[in-house]
């Protein structure tokens, strides 16, 4: 549980970044190679998904989308410095509760 944890945070983080990156390039006139280097982001995401141990490649996604919300909201209070606000927690905090409940083991 652990291991998938960790793989989520990291993939979360290159998805996230790479988004990111890709915005400022775009969006605030940032060099081209931050977007290079955002796409790259992208990929590696890509690539980390992959090392799950979960057998449905739509269940692992659907997971992460609810990590990568929660990863979202914490990025934007440490890079956009945008304080979350009760219901983002709230929001945040049931996507975890869907995440668990779609990682549960079945029998």
């Amino acid at each position: 549980m652990v291991y998938a944890a960790l793989l989520f945070i990291l993939a979360g983080i290159a998805e996230i970044g790479g988004g990111y990156l890709i915005w400022l390039w775009l969006r605030e006139g940032k060099p081209f190679y931050w977007g290079v280097f955002g796409g790259l982001a992208l990929a590696i995401y890509g690539v980390i998904a992959t090392f799950q141990t979960f057998p449905s490649f739509g269940r692992v996604y659907a997971a992460y989308g609810g990590v990568f919300i929660v990863l979202s909201v914490l990025w934007g209070w440490g890079v956009d410095k945008k304080t979350p606000d009760l219901y983002d927690w709230v929001g945040a905090a049931i996507c975890l509760v869907g995440v668990a409940v779609m990682l549960m083991p079945r029998s």
